[in-house]
């Protein structure tokens, strides 16, 4: 095995990225080195080799992980990658930083034109003492959530993991510890796959340069002052945090890079070197699971699902008239990060529409929740967690491993379809109970058997050819009541 180390000469350090040239597995190590590469603690014999490289940047390593070209795999092969998580459905997105303490949105910077020295404040005082990961891990598997995604550095720049690159980062807070890891590890043990966040934005950083969405964009002389800042060296620095955020916290399934705003004082591929983090993001994590937000959509293996935000697509999303796999973005209300004062949260019933409507469109639900600056869910998140999570423990099944229905199926009236190809049945989600009957035009001779999913009670039905029905209608016979559920739901086995 080779060892690489993060550093500068002379310096007594404790970690080590371990490349190991057989198979190129990347891990890190809490080892301790000095000054010519002598190890402390550990033997070496005529197979190993220590290096100890100055500077900040990892040459060696660089040249090994930018060798690889994009990737080259076939649609098969893509599918059988992303098998997990076409089958989870459902994920959380946690929005987590410093604007946790202003409680106003997470762009409060930008909206309010803050520059770093007003908003340092929060930096010195933050300090999320209830932070308890495990009941968050808790409350996402109840809620019938499969994986999840936490901001590991949002635009504000501020670094929820301790950063070798450096110091604005949650280590050097009141807090003082770590956040990214005991999270990871608590939601991996409830079950959750682990996806991260990153921004290609940092308002903080000194060598990013002022664009149009930057908090001092109307600020002339701040632009001045700031107009010799270098983006190569602040892409340097993204592919420095990148590298540690996918070597740091072991396997990693799924990377939210945000965001690209091409054009005039904008940024894009060529400002963050997106082909190069793309090679490096790759070679670290082969199985990874990429947005689409790098600016790269016209280059092989750049990105691997589209990510609507905040709206709701119309149809199953496609890209040069093929259907590809997408994941939406929803918040319970308008703010990503904890917003106290915001009034115009979803009800549960709506988000459960939401999850079924993703769901039968094709698509993935990455649900927020911006945690307080105390390192807890409000009240108003935990209540609709805990709402979609009582649905879905008696409907999960309509959901997990499901898409859209087959076009032979038409969606009858106020109904959401979903379809799971692998135990052939099909799910008739109810927006609006109607009185006695649900007609299903084009089902007739299909179903062999139907039933409430919430109970597992029987449906009885006939064809249209035994009422006054078309001849091609299938007809349910319904309780007069609905079952009592957000949204009650028709399980039918399919012939």
């Amino acid at each position: 095995m080779i060892y690489f180390k993060i550093g500068r000469i002379g310096e007594t350090v404790s970690r080590c990225l371990f490349i190991d040239p057989h198979d190129g597995s990347i891990s890190r190590k809490q080892l301790e080195l000095r000054e010519g590469g002598m190890m402390i603690g550990h033997r070496l014999n005529s197979k190993t080799a220590g290096v100890l490289i100055a500077g900040t940047f990892i040459t060696m390593l660089a040249s090994s992980l930018l060798a690889a070209g994009p990737l080259q795999e076939t649609a098969q092969q893509k599918a059988e990658r992303m098998a997990w998580w076409t089958e989870a459905r459902f994920g959380m997105f946690i929005h987590w930083g410093l604007y946790a303490q202003a409680a106003r949105h997470e762009w409060v910077k930008r909206y309010e034109r803050m520059n770093d020295e007003d908003y340092r404040k929060y930096f010195e005082v933050f300090d999320p003492d209830l932070f308890n990961p495990r009941e968050w891990a808790k409350v996402a598997r109840y809620a019938g959530m499969k994986y999840f995604v936490v901001t590991t550095k949002h635009h504000e720049g501020f670094c929820l993991w301790d950063s070798a690159f450096t110091d604005y980062k949650v280590t050097n807070t009141p807090y003082g510890k770590d956040l990214i890891q005991p999270l990871v590890q608590a939601f991996r043990d409830e079950g959750l796959r682990a996806g991260f966040y990153y921004s290609l934005l940092d308002w903080h950083h000194p060598e990013y340069p002022v664009d149009r969405i930057h908090p001092m964009a109307e600020n002339s002389s701040y632009r001045d002052q700031s107009r010799n800042r270098d983006v190569r060296k602040y892409a340097e620095y993204c592919a420095h945090q990148v590298q540690e955020i996918l070597t740091d916290f072991g396997t990693i399934d799924c990377l939210f890079m945000d965001f690209s705003f091409p054009g005039k004082d904008g940024k894009g591929r060529d400002d963050w070197q997106s082909e190069r983090l793309l090679k490096m993001i790759r070679r670290l994590q082969p199985q990874i699971i990429l947005n689409d937000r790098l600016d790269l959509l016209d280059v092989p293996g750049g990105w691997d699902f589209r990510t609507p935000e905040q709206v709701m697509p119309r149809a199953w999303v496609e890209m040069d008239g093929q259907r590809v796999p997408w994941e939406t973005c929803q918040t319970f209300s308008g703010s990503w990060g904890y917003h106290r004062d915001e009034s115009s949260w979803k009800s549960i019933r709506q988000l459960v529409v939401m999850l079924i409507e993703t769901v039968s469109k094709g698509g993935n639900l990455l649900l927020n929740v911006g945690p307080t600056a105390r390192g807890t869910f409000d009240d108003r998140a935990l209540t609709r967690l805990r709402g979609i999570g009582d649905w879905m423990h008696l409907h999960n099944r309509s959901i997990y491993g499901c898409c859209q229905a087959p076009p032979d199926f038409p969606p009858p009236l106020n109904c959401l379809l979903t379809h799971n190809p692998k135990t052939h049945r099909l799910y008739v989600h109810v927006l609006e109970w109607p009185m006695g009957r649900l007609a299903l035009d084009g089902f007739a001779g299909k179903v062999k058997y139907a039933q409430l999913l919430n109970d597992a009670s029987e449906i009885k039905f006939l064809s249209g050819e035994n009422t006054a029905e078309s001849p091609n209608t299938l007809l349910l016979s319904l309780p007069v009541r609905p079952p009592d559920s957000a949204v009650p739901v028709i399980e039918l086995f399919l012939k």
